[in-house]
């Protein structure tokens, strides 16, 4: 009698296409029993709890077929688009021949190659990559390079500057509401202004410098140097024996109508570190571009090969990511369509936008692109703004960018905690006409900012109501699924992870 067959050993796949149906009240209450209940308020409250179910190139879908123009892009990760089709392909080439990914100690199968390309594209003195997972992690070897090519301590950082959130990168972080409660930081750190060439010759007197960190442009605000900064702080760095760090992790890939944000300036740095949008916006990756003696301070011999380094770092998905990301970068020109697309924008805003009482100004290098407002000069409409920054000088944004989704289905950002700023920074691909509708929503959502009570209104007079209910004791309404207005005082209003 024959034996009965073994069972497959193996466990059966799991259902992901039915874990991602989950309906959006269910998973925002797992979100917030296991994960992050402020951050699943707060979605809930300024509305962009939007139940999106597939997404495509510049557009997210929500279950109702909804589309929506995404003005957000993860925080410029999907430079090529979500889940673009070349891109995918790549990483699933490379979990298909089942390669030996992480060897540990051994040679990792694509790593050079996606160093050779980004080394090809990159200025001239960058001559070596070091890849990591994560921007923060890249910022943080950048530091070690530094320190141990000058033997210095100090790190030079600008106001408004963001670099990532871990221990060493929050240390040249500017921003007060990332750094707050997670101190001591590293000590060796000084703040200088952005855009000041004086301010950096001052800060690099005492000699004790190792590096200058800087955005080519800051995320933060969405601030631009004037034309001359960049070279003449490199001229000071060179002129001091201190290394220039240029963080191209967001600007960098395209984004701002060049491969690197530099080359609008001619800048050639001493390091530069990509990363977001080198991704593709599968597998998470990023990088440190040295010189060549840069490099060999730290990986000095063979007793020193591994001095920095990180588990995951080289993994086949990741670096099939990247060197699919640069093909597409290339191969549909996104360099030249961010910066075409990003005139038209700039261009039509600049027309429309700027004649309004409430707008300041628009900043744009191709498609990072932001909009600031200002204390208007009627009397009502100040009323309105005055009231609004005093229960929080964060919410203003929201008054246009809750409507903007709404009603126009737009996705964007606010540009930083505390800024009267919105930023755009859509993926390379978007259309004419994505342009056309982007400008025109704005136009209208801005506009009806101008009229009393209007959005901007109606918010003062929401948020009004609530303080004076805390400061009477009175409990603040519950959270529902899509009020009119953003979350309360103290609640968290989500700012730009840049």
């Amino acid at each position: 009698m024959a034996a009965p067959p073994h069972p497959d050993p193996r466990p059966a796949p799991i259902d992901l296409r039915r874990l991602a149906a989950t309906p959006i009240h269910e998973l925002l209450a797992l979100h917030a029993r296991h994960i992050n209940p402020a951050y699943a308020a707060t979605i809930k409250t300024i509305g962009y709890d939007r139940d999106y179910v597939r997404a495509e190139g510049q557009y997210l879908y929500d279950r109702d077929g909804r589309r929506y123009l995404d003005c957000f892009a993860g925080y410029a990760v999907h430079n090529c688009g979500r889940n673009h089709p070349v891109i995918r392909d790549a990483v699933a080439q490379a979990l298909d021949l089942d390669l030996p990914s992480l060897p540990a100690i051994g040679p990792f199968r694509l790593a050079p190659h996606l160093a050779r390309e980004l080394l090809e594209l990159a200025p001239p003195p960058l001559t070596k990559a070091y890849f990591a997972n994560s921007g923060a992690e890249a910022v943080d070897a950048a530091i070690k390079f530094a320190r141990a090519f000058t033997g210095r301590p100090t790190i030079v950082y600008c106001d408004d500057a963001y670099h990532g959130l871990t221990i060493g990168a929050l240390s040249v972080n500017a921003n007060p509401e990332f750094r707050d409660g997670f101190g001591p930081l590293l000590t060796d750190t000084r703040r200088v202004p952005f855009d000041d060439v004086d301010a950096l010759a001052g800060a690099l007197a005492p000699g004790d410098v190792a590096a200058v960190i800087v955005e080519p442009i800051q995320g933060k605000g969405v601030n631009i140097p004037g034309d001359d900064y960049l070279a003449s702080a490199h001229a000071l760095c060179r002129r001091h024996g201190v290394l220039l760090i240029a963080d191209e992790i967001q600007t960098g890939m395209a984004r701002t109508g060049r491969m690197f944000a530099c080359e609008h300036w001619g800048l050639e740095p001493d390091i530069m570190l990509l990363g977001k949008a080198l991704s593709g916006g599968y597998v998470p990756v990023s990088a440190v571009l040295t010189r060549d003696d840069v490099h060999e301070a730290v990986f000095s011999s063979m007793s020193n090969c591994s001095r920095i380094q990180s588990t995951f770092s080289m993994n086949d998905p990741a670096m099939a990511a990247g060197l699919a990301t640069l093909h597409v970068l290339r191969s549909e020109a996104l360099s030249e369509r961010a910066d075409r697309m990003g005139r038209r924008i700039a261009e039509t805003l600049r027309e429309t936008l700027l004649p309004l009482d409430l707008v300041a100004d628009v900043r744009a290098k191709g498609l990072m692109i932001g909009v600031e407002f200002r204390r208007p000069e009627r009397g009502s409409l100040r009323l309105a703004w005055d009231t609004i920054h005093k229960v929080d000088p964060s919410l203003f944004c929201q008054a246009i960018l809750i409507p903007l989704l709404r009603d126009h289905a737009v996705l964007a950002q606010v540009a930083g905690h505390g800024r009267d700023v919105i930023k755009l920074t859509p993926p390379l691909l978007i259309t004419e006409a994505d342009c056309d509708h982007l400008c025109n929503a704005l136009r209208e959502t801005i506009g009806a900012c101008h009229a009393f009570p209007g959005p901007v209104g109606r918010l003062a007079a929401s948020f009004a109501g609530v303080a004076m209910k805390r400061r009477s004791g009175a409990r603040s309404p519950q959270i529902h699924s899509r009020p009119a207005s953003p979350a309360p005082q103290g609640d968290p209003i989500p700012n730009a992870q840049d």
